[in-house]
């Protein structure tokens, strides 16, 4: 053996060596943190081409993945229902004869897709803008005036939220669920200025205007911290609101964001101002839903202005971005429908994502899946479940252009921003996020510094140190994987 090949061999030798002490010592210093006395943690790490195991630690744990459940759900719904999938919401207008009057009454129906896209601040600026077209539509087909009904068929989904999500989460923005007739991304606003440090936070005002009218809020908010620690508790389609926590002090016009209730009804109150302003209404209709009536399909109707959403990889982008749980949860309810062929449920939903992986060669044992977002801690899954799908996603060349675009960059977008900043995996990372109380976990893809591309999953529950440190503590793991 030359002298040159003998170098050649321990360069390779201690470039592996190093490549498994990096990760190894990190793992070490988990096992002695005390921090982590009574955690349970695991990763697995794969060649994302291959799907063979590189690194494992408790990969068959099942743990619960906060928001990076959304990885299985997001990637099935672009598996069933394809990436140019698009919701289309159907605006028809019916006549039928008013049974007191004897009037010929004209009445406009909108029939829900689920679309959680349908005038979300991520694709459109103002409702204005938004409703533009239809109003355009009916002044084209010829319709002189809604005389009659504006009803809002919401039943193509079931309209509940999983029934596992905790009462400290289902009233704020985040909690908000899928719906039928999703409208603004089914929230609305709360305005507070704040005072002194330890003094009550005044409610300035509540955001759409609609919603002061209707809703009775019993704010309890107190100026203090630097972060907003408010919560929002009440029934999701009630309108009593509970507000506690604090907010930061000396703030004027603080937005506080909350789950909107019953948002079929609040869009055709919208789309009844836009036809009032029109002239193509009464000042009084009635605005009713998911009251379809009999007459309806068996006499004749126009369908006037189908809306049309983005396409589905639109919505898998921002759903994975900025881990947006009604978006996840719209996802689940429509490829539960889609595949069942009957309104779409969480049930149906979980249903048809776990066969789909399933159907392509996972062992789902371990996965106990009880929503689409990762909100709720029922749910649990392995890392090792996850880096198989997340491998066999890379190996899809329909699938992972539009999937791997939705996930966060290290060092530069989303809730990676400030992770692995100035490291060899800023930029080289690409992953979902998952945070719920002590529970963290981080999955996707990087590329290693041999140019190798793994895909990987993390997990963390039940730590004792505070958030923000246990994320420092897994930022030391994830930059070591560039080292495989």
């Amino acid at each position: 053996m030359t002298k040159a090949s003998f170098l050649f061999i321990l360069i390779l030798l201690s470039s592996d060596l190093y490549s498994q002490n990096s990760i190894d010592i990190v793992l070490d210093n988990y096992k002695k943190d005390k921090d982590l006395q009574h955690a349970t943690y695991s990763f697995c790490i794969v060649d994302a081409a291959t799907g063979k195991m590189m690194k494992e630690f408790n990969s068959e744990l099942a743990l619960i993945p906060a928001s990076t459940m959304k990885i299985v759900t997001t990637s099935a719904a672009l598996g069933i229902l394809g990436k140019d999938y698009t919701y289309k919401t159907n605006f028809y207008t019916f006549a039928k004869t008013d049974s007191v009057s004897g009037q010929n009454m004209n009445h406009l129906l909108i029939k829900g897709s689920g679309d959680p896209s349908f005038n979300s601040s991520y694709f459109y600026n103002n409702d204005s803008s938004f409703l533009n077209p239809i109003i355009h539509k009916l002044k084209t087909k010829g319709i002189k005036k809604i005389n009659g009904s504006i009803i809002a068929d919401a039943s193509c989904f079931d309209n509940s939220i999983p029934s596992t999500w905790i009462w400290g989460d289902i009233g704020n923005y985040f909690g908000a669920g899928a719906n039928g007739l999703s409208y603004h991304d089914n929230k609305f606003s709360l305005f507070y200025n704040s005072g002194n440090t330890n003094t009550k936070a005044e409610l300035e005002s509540i955001s759409p205007e609609y919603f002061s009218k209707k809703i009775n809020i019993q704010s309890h908010v107190i100026s203090s911290g630097t972060e907003d620690d408010a919560f929002v508790f009440g029934d999701p389609n009630g309108y009593s609101r509970t507000v506690k926590g604090t907010i930061p002090p000396n703030k004027k016009h603080y937005e506080v964001e909350a789950e909107m209730p019953e948002p079929a009804l609040y869009f055709i109150n919208q789309l009844q101002t836009e036809l009032k302003k029109n002239n193509l209404v009464n000042n009084e209709n009635k605005l009713t839903l998911n009251e379809i009536p009999n007459t309806f399909n068996t006499k004749p109707e126009q369908l006037i202005y189908i809306h049309t959403s983005p396409k589905l990889e639109k919505i898998v982008y921002y759903t994975n971005l900025k881990s947006n749980n009604h978006f996840a949860e719209s996802l689940l309810k429509t490829v539960g429908a889609a595949k069942s062929g009957k309104q779409g449920t969480t049930t149906n939903g979980i249903a048809a994502v776990e066969n789909y992986w399933k159907d392509r060669g996972v062992d789902m044992s371990g996965l106990h899946m009880a929503d689409g977002s990762g909100l709720s801690r029922a749910n649990t899954i392995t890392t090792k479940i996850q880096a198989t799908i997340l491998s066999k996603i890379y190996r899809d060349s329909l699938m992972y252009p539009a999937f791997n675009a939705s996930l966060p960059i290290a060092g530069k977008n989303g809730s990676m921003t400030s992770l692995c900043k100035g490291t060899f995996a800023e930029g080289n990372m690409r992953a979902k996020t998952g945070y719920i109380n002590r529970a963290r976990g981080y999955c996707g893809y990087v590329k290693t510094k041999s140019g190798k591309e793994l895909a990987f999953s993390v997990l963390f529950n039940n730590y004792d140190c505070s958030p923000k440190e246990m994320k420092l503590k897994i930022e030391k793991l994830l930059v070591a994987l560039v080292e495989l």
